[in-house]
């Protein structure tokens, strides 16, 4: 099955638009209480199919526990090094180690012995054309890496600052204004 089959049936099976919200203006982020309507800035619409290939090629689903899974992969493949996709991992991160923290460390150790699938380099059209298998086998390190542990834990606390910073400011704010 290729790539581009594979991302069809994933959006038939989510109920996504067949391009998987790419030619939309805004998506929704989804919690238990409410839903956060954000503009789908050019950035996203650039990797969205990247993020959607990852779910797939784990067998995640759209939940916030394959999400957490998906954000501690992609931060161990280094995708918090694209300015500005990379603060949603991060925000993501953080806000999954609250609630799935072991699909979080699940993600991140997968993610340290695979490359991240845009650090491939790989135009669209070519990356929908190839085999899952044949993706895989491209993403997957020559050589096999550890657990750090120090590493990790670093990520969990940065992705934490990004999750808290805006209550931070607020309270920092309000302080400030006493």
């Amino acid at each position: 099955m290729t790539v581009s089959e594979s991302l069809q049936f994933f959006y038939k099976e989510n109920n996504f638009p067949n391009d998987g919200g790419e030619s939309k203006d805004f998506f929704e982020l989804k919690f238990k209480l409410f839903t956060l309507k954000l503009p789908n800035s050019q950035f996203r619409k650039d990797v969205i199919h990247i993020h959607d290939i990852q779910h797939i090629l784990y067998n995640c689903d759209t939940t916030w526990k394959g999400e957490a899974f998906i954000a501690g992969w992609e931060i161990a493949t280094g995708l918090w090094k694209r300015f500005p996709i990379g603060f949603f991992s991060l925000w993501a991160m953080g806000f999954s180690l609250v609630f799935y923290p072991k699909e979080v460390f699940r993600g991140y150790k997968a993610g340290i012995n695979t490359k991240g699938i845009i650090d491939l380099k790989i135009d669209k059209k070519t990356l929908l054309k190839l085999s899952l298998s044949e993706l895989k086998k491209m993403i997957k390190k020559d050589k096999q890496q550890k657990l750090n542990w120090i590493t990790f834990l670093f990520w969990c606390f940065i992705s934490e600052i990004f999750v808290l910073f805006p209550f931070l400011l607020f309270i920092v704010s309000v302080f400030y204004f006493l």
